[in-house]
């Protein structure tokens, strides 16, 4: 039986994260006693709780070489949701090569490595770090933005991370992304995600801000995002909580932007209840 639960943040998340309230609620009617702790608070003991989620360390991008070695540390200890292995392998989005050799229909991408020159613009582009969250540092580009686009580049490769340049696709800018969520292997709700970039010179935030409705997803949006689960699942095996996140290119079809592994938002207050419920049952499952 789960009694004690760690609740994995960061001193810059804490309060705001809409998903937490909700379920801490659940989980204090069902006799768990949570515990919403920093990652790098260096004074917790992390063998004093039965099972430890992580839900919203959002600054782990700044650090991630640290932050890997703190969840080897803490799955040492005690049971870690998700494990390390597929929280690793969704930090950095190169698995999306991974995804499309298996067959599943992912966002065109060009890696443009450390060491290497992004090329001329020939078209709308969206440029992002292959390891980021929050939609930080990631910006559009424009042909005849080339300076632009490669001194952005110039600063993620100072980062030591690779630099993802994916196609603009209209239907995002009228019809946003599809954040599908999945407990326990199985698609639970999605949510009709807009996001409105910063200037990617700014720094100080930790995530960009968002527009989020409820959404009722179609067959066709369902089983895009479960190709993708599927491939996890062969993978590392059933996960307590994911997120695929969907765009739809000119054609119609619905393409795999991002699988988060890591700390996804669940976008609780757009599942409703259900989904609330849902989310708190994995986490003590």
């Amino acid at each position: 039986m789960v009694r004690r639960l760690g609740w994995v943040t960061a001193g810059e998340a804490r309060g705001r994260d809409p998903d937490e309230p909700l379920v801490l609620a659940v989980l204090a009617e069902h006799g768990v006693h949570v515990s919403v702790v920093n990652w790098d608070d260096p004074t917790v003991d992390w063998s004093a709780f039965d099972r430890v989620v992580i839900r919203s360390p959002w600054d782990y991008q700044d650090r991630p070489d640290d932050f890997l070695r703190w969840v080897r540390s803490v799955e040492s200890q005690t049971e870690l949701r998700n494990p390390v292995a597929p929280m690793q392998w969704s930090l950095d989005k190169h698995y999306l090569r991974e995804l499309a050799e298996a067959g599943v229909a992912v966002i065109p991408t060009e890696f443009v490595e450390p060491g290497t020159a992004l090329g001329a613009l020939d078209a709308p582009c969206v440029i992002k770090p292959s390891v980021g969250a929050g939609s930080r540092d990631v910006a559009v580009f424009h042909p005849g933005e080339d300076n632009l686009a490669r001194q952005h580049v110039a600063r993620l490769h100072e980062r030591q991370v690779s630099a993802l340049v994916q196609p603009l696709l209209a239907s995002v800018a009228a019809d946003g992304e599809w954040p599908m969520v999945f407990f326990n292997g199985s698609f639970s709700h999605t949510a009709s995600k807009r996001v409105h970039l910063p200037d990617p010179s700014a720094s100080g935030e930790l995530f960009a801000i968002e527009s989020n409705q409820p959404f009722t997803a179609s067959a066709e949006q369902i089983e895009a995002a479960e190709r993708a689960m599927q491939h996890v699942q062969r993978r590392f095996g059933t996960l307590t909580y994911g997120r695929v996140d969907l765009v739809r290119d000119d054609d119609g079809r619905y393409l795999v932007l991002e699988v988060e592994l890591v700390e996804p938002s669940l976008f609780l207050p757009e599942g409703g209840a259900a989904a609330v419920l849902r989310c708190a049952a994995a986490l003590i499952a």
